[in-house]
Order: C-alpha cells, then structure tokens, then sequence
C-alpha cells in the first residue's frame, strides 16, 4: 500500500466529507471534481472496503466510512498545525544573531556561508566575533558558538557541524627538488611546517586499514595560525601540516599538492554550542544554513 498516495486521497477524503460535497470539496482543493471522485475510489480500492455511498442526489458516510474518518481530520490538523508553524517560523525570522567562530575557520568558511544566508533572510543580521578563544560555556552576549575538538563539549546544547580532516601539503616547486615521497616514514627528512607545540619536533598521526604510525618530524617554522604555514608552503619553504579547508582553494589553484593522500591523518570534529535547546527562529534558521553549507 502506498502510504503517500494515501494520505493525499486521505486528505480528499476528509474534505468532501466536511464539505458534503464532491463539487464543494474540489472546489476548495483547486482540483476537478472528476479527479478527486477518482482519487476517492481508488483509496477505497487500496483500502478494501467502502467509505461512501453514492447516488446522483445524495453521499453518505459507510459505517466503516465513519470509523476511517476520524483518522482522516487528525492529520488534516496536523497538516494545518505544520503549515502554521512554518508560517510562524518566517514571520519570526527577524532579529540579531550573535554567532562566534575561530578566527582562521570563520574567515575560511563561515564568512562565506553567511553570504547567502543573509541574502536569503533580509530581517536577520548577523554579529560575527572572530576568536580563538574556546570554552564549553557560552558568553551571555553569544547565541551560538563554532568549536573545534576531538570530542564533543560536554553538558552542553550542541549540534554538530562537521568533520575537519587534516593533511600534508606542499608547492610543487619544493617537491620537484626532491624525491618523491612515498610513505610516512620518509617525513623525517623534509623541513615541516607545523603549528607551535612545546618542541620542534612533533608525532604526526597517520592511519591505513589496520596500520598504525606514529612518525617524528622536525620543524623548522612553526606559527599559531593556518594562514601562514600555508603561505610558507606555497613559498616553497617546506611540508605543511594543514586542515584540509584551509588548503582546499590553493590545492585546487594548483599552488599546493596534497601528499600522502591515502592515509588518514587527524580528524576533528566541528560542533554549533547554543545557549538554548530550542533557539530562537533566527539561531535556528542560523544553525541549518550552516550545517547544509559545512557538513561532511
């Protein structure tokens, strides 16, 4: 039984018999009287039993008729109270959003997920703060906050947004000075370009079906933002440890080459903190914009 047909013969149903009338009801519904009678008896096929008897004067309900009824007008209200609350969703959809994000993501990616977001929903404005302060604990002032992290902020209203994998990218430029580089194990001899960390050496995780490795490199520039190691990497200056958004426009420029590519590398996950477990329309209408443009 196809349960989509149903409701719509279902919803036709209920009409007429609220109407009592096949003209009056397909009146209402915009449709030919003709195409909703059809509609009707093909239900009663499907369903096996009679809903209504018919004559050229009169229609009346069947005793099963009458019982298959009351299904009919609870989801024509829900029907109703559906297309009322979406109704209600855009009147509300006015107001300030204050959304925070990290600083080099948010330029990245946010920002312009926010473009059409803004364009698409004129009464809503949008206070972006950029930082890379982190706490599972929103300011006052912030209706919604972008993390970063392994895991997800505990006792929190959370969504997640999205996987960020992170990857090894270098300029063609350097690698054609060198040999080509094949396995992890062959990273201990280029110059890395790697966020700061507490010495100049760093493990750097790689995974492959059921292997495993850990492998040390050195690194001669190290920075606290993605921004620069990856102009490093296009300068030539070395192999840059990088999230895979922040290499994504170079990479497809040409300016940088992905290495090691078949292995798996650390993976973060990124998640939308709200101060409320329903939000107000406008952080909703916020939130889903988001996670349509940058989800995994």
């Amino acid at each position: 039984m196809d349960n989509s047909e149903n409701l719509t013969a279902m919803m036709m149903f209920a009409r007429v018999v609220e109407c009592r009338s096949f003209s009056e009801a397909a009146r209402a519904l915009g449709l030919s009287k003709s195409h909703v009678s059809r509609e009707i008896a093909r239900l009663e096929v499907r369903l096996g039993f009679k809903l209504l008897q018919r004559t050229t004067r009169a229609m009346a309900l069947t005793e099963l008729g009458q019982a298959y009824y009351p299904f009919c007008t609870r989801m024509l209200a829900e029907m109703h109270r559906a297309d009322a609350f979406v109704q209600q969703l855009h009147q509300n959809a006015a107001g300030n959003v204050r959304l925070q994000a990290p600083v080099t993501y948010g330029c990245q990616c946010v920002a312009p997920a926010l473009n059409p977001f803004l364009r698409r929903h004129i009464h809503i404005n949008v206070d972006l703060d950029l930082t890379d302060r982190s706490s599972d604990r929103l300011d006052e002032q912030v209706d919604v906050a972008i993390l970063i992290r392994a895991r997800a902020p505990q006792g929190a209203h959370v969504r997640v947004l999205g996987d960020i994998d992170w990857g090894l990218y270098a300029a063609p430029a350097y690698l054609a000075q060198r040999a080509p580089i094949t396995h992890p194990d062959m990273l201990p001899r280029h110059d890395l370009l790697m966020f700061h960390g507490p010495a100049h050496t760093a493990a750097l995780p790689f995974r492959r079906d059921k292997q495993r490795l850990a492998v040390d490199v050195r690194s001669r520039f190290r920075a606290n933002n993605s921004m620069a190691l990856l102009n490093a990497a296009q300068a030539g200056s070395g192999i840059a440890y990088l999230p895979s958004y922040m290499a994504q426009a170079a990479l497809a420029r040409g300016e940088i080459t992905q290495l090691l590519a078949e292995w798996q590398m650390d993976r973060l996950q990124s998640y939308l903190l709200l101060n409320e477990a329903q939000p107000a329309a406008p952080v909703s209408l916020l939130c889903d914009a988001l996670i349509a443009a940058l989800g995994s």
